[in-house]
C-alpha cells in the first residue's frame, strides 16, 4: 500500500489524515477537570524524596561536631551520615503520569496519599533498594526468576496471605509501588496504581510480577529493560535500556467490572484513561498495544446495558459519541501501521456511520477504496471529503493519483490464471495482451513485405538462368 502524502495545511480535522492527532487527545483529557482528577500520581510534582526538614539537617551539623570529641559515638554518627546520604540520594523526578483506573478518591484520602516527598516503604530501605549494583542483582542467589530468562527477577521482603489464590489474567490488581533507576532515582511512585492484567495499562514487567505474588506481599522486583521500557526508553526521566527496580507491594485482587454495570460516567473516565495509554503506545510506534488500548476503549464506551437499553443522558450520550469517533480514528490509523488494511476500511467506515462528515474516515475510507480498485466509490468519497476541506492537499493528491488509475485501467495489464488441469501443479498467471491496436508498423505487414521480396528475387534468378 503506498503511503499517504503529508498534508502541508494544519487544519482542524486533518492536519495529516493518516495519524490521530495524539497530542490534540491528550490535551483534551488533561484539560477536562472532570475527567482528570486521578489521584496519586506515579511521580507528584514536589521536593526530593527523603529530604530533611532544616531544623533536622542543622541537628545532623551540631551531631556532627560533637562527635568528633566523642569518640566512642564516631561509629554510629559515620552511619546516621551515610544513612542520610543514601536517602538523599533516592531523590524524585517528574514522571509521565500513568493512568488509574479506579473510582476518584475523596479529597481526604488524596492528601493522604499525595506525600511525595516520602518513601513510600520506609521500613524496608534494605541494601539491595539503596546501593548494591543492578548487576549484583541479576546474578544474587536469594533472588528468584520470574521469567526463564532470568531477566526479570524477585526478592520477597514480606509474605502474603497465601490462603488467597494468585491473580490472573484478566484480573483488576491494586498495587503500592515506587520505582528507581540504578543511581537510585526515583522515576515512578504510585500509592494505589489499579489496572487490568493483561491490558497494557503499565509495563510488562509489573503484569508478570503481580501474578507471581501473593495478596499483601511486599517483595523488590528487577527488571530488565526488555520488561520496561525497552529502546525508547521514557525521557526524560527513563533513559534507553535502561533497567528499573521496583518496591512493590500487592494491595488486592478482584475481578475485573462489568463496564455495561458502571454508571455512564466511569465509563468515559475509564474509557478516556484507556485511549490515553493507546495515545502512549502510538507515540511510541507500539501500534499493536495501541489498537489493543484503543479497542478496550470502544468497549467501555457504550451507553447500552446487559439488556440492550440505552441509559445515558442525551448529554452523555453525545460525550460518549465524540470519544467513539476519536478512538475509531486513533484505532484506524494504528490497524494502517500494522498494514491490516481490511480492518482500517472497516473501522472508516464505522466513523462514518457515526459521523458522516469526518473528514479523516472520508480521507482514509477513499484511500483505502481506492487501492482496493473500487475507483467509482472511492471517487464519491474523496469528492465529499474535498468538498469538506477543499485545502488539504492531501486529499488533492489522492484524487490525482486515483484519476490516473481510472485513465490507465484500460492499458493496465490485466493477469489471470489458467486452470489447474492445463498447468499441472504449477498455477502460474498467463498475461493477457491489450486489445487496444499498438501504434507503429505492424508485424504482419513486414512479414508480408519480406515474402514478396524473397519471391521477386526467386523469379529473378530462374529467369537469368533459362536466358
Amino acid at each position: 500500500m503506498e503511503t499517504e502524502p503529508c498534508c502541508e495545511e494544519q487544519r482542524d480535522c486533518v492536519s495529516d489524515p493518516t495519524e490521530p492527532q495524539i497530542a490534540d487527545g491528550i490535551s483534551e483529557l488533561t484539560e477536562s477537570n472532570s475527567l482528570t482528577k486521578l489521584p496519586c500520581g506515579p511521580a507528584e510534582e514536589g521536593e526530593e524524596l527523603g529530604k530533611k526538614e532544616p531544623s533536622e539537617t542543622e541537628s545532623h551539623a551540631v551531631e556532627s561536631k560533637s562527635t568528633e570529641i566523642k569518640g566512642s559515638a564516631n561509629c554510629e554518627q559515620e552511619r546516621e551520615k551515610a544513612e542520610c546520604k543514601i536517602e538523599k540520594k533516592l531523590r524524585k523526578t517528574n514522571s509521565w503520569k500513568m493512568v488509574r483506573f479506579q473510582d476518584p478518591s475523596t479529597e481526604e484520602d488524596v492528601v493522604e496519599r499525595d506525600s511525595s516527598a516520602e518513601i513510600l516503604f520506609p521500613e524496608y530501605a534494605v541494601e539491595e533498594w539503596t546501593s548494591t549494583p543492578f548487576e549484583d542483582l541479576f546474578m544474587a542467589e536469594d533472588w528468584e526468576n520470574i521469567t526463564e530468562d532470568g531477566m526479570l527477577r524477585k526478592k520477597v521482603l514480606e509474605p502474603g496471605d497465601i490462603q488467597v489464590p494468585h491473580s490472573t489474567w484478566g484480573q483488576e490488581v491494586t498495587v503500592k509501588m515506587q520505582g528507581v533507576l540504578e543511581d537510585r532515582t526515583v522515576v515512578e511512585k504510585d500509592c494505589k496504581l489499579v489496572f487490568v492484567i493483561g491490558e497494557g495499562d503499565v509495563i510488562q514487567a509489573l503484569e508478570e510480577c503481580v501474578m507471581s505474588m501473593q495478596k499483601g506481599e511486599i517483595t523488590l522486583l528487577l527488571a530488565d529493560s526488555q520488561y520496561a521500557y525497552g529502546l525508547l526508553g521514557r525521557e526524560p526521566e527513563i533513559p534507553a535500556w535502561a533497567p528499573l527496580l521496583y518496591q512493590l507491594q500487592l494491595l488486592d485482587i478482584r475481578d475485573k467490572p462489568d463496564p455495561l454495570t458502571l454508571p455512564i460516567t466511569d465509563r468515559i473516565r475509564i474509557g478516556n484513561q484507556k485511549r490515553e495509554r493507546g495515545n502512549f503506545h502510538f507515540q511510541r510506534e507500539e501500534f499493536s498495544l495501541a489498537a489493543r488500548a484503543y479497542c478496550v476503549a470502544l468497549d467501555v464506551l457504550t451507553t447500552r446495558t446487559k439488556d440492550g437499553d440505552d441509559v445515558g443522558m442525551k448529554e452523555e450520550e453525545e460525550e460518549v459519541r465524540e470519544y467513539r469517533i476519536k478512538c475509531l480514528n486513533n484505532l484506524a490509523a494504528a490497524q494502517l501501521k500494522l498494514e491490516q488494511f481490511s480492518e482500517a476500511l472497516h473501522t472508516s467506515r464505522d466513523v462514518l456511520t457515526l459521523q458522516p462528515n469526518n473528514v479523516k474516515a472520508l480521507f482514509r475510507t477513499g484511500k483505502l477504496l481506492s487501492d482496493k480498485g473500487e475507483y467509482k466509490e472511492a471517487m464519491e468519497v474523496l469528492k465529499q471529503a474535498l468538498k469538506l476541506e477543499p485545502t488539504t492537499k492531501a486529499i488533492h493528491a489522492e484524487l490525482s493519483k486515483l484519476v490516473k488509475r481510472q485513465s490507465g485501467g484500460q492499458d493496465t495489464q490485466q493477469w489471470r490464471v489458467k486452470p489447474a488441469k492445463v498447468l499441472g501443479d504449477d498455477i502460474t498467471p498467463f498475461l493477457i495482451p491489450s486489445k487496444k491496436k499498438s501504434s507503429g508498423i505492424s508485424w504482419k505487414f513486414i512479414l508480408g513485405a519480406l515474402v514478396v521480396a524473397l519471391g521477386s528475387l526467386v523469379t529473378s534468378m530462374i529467369l537469368t538462368a533459362r536466358n
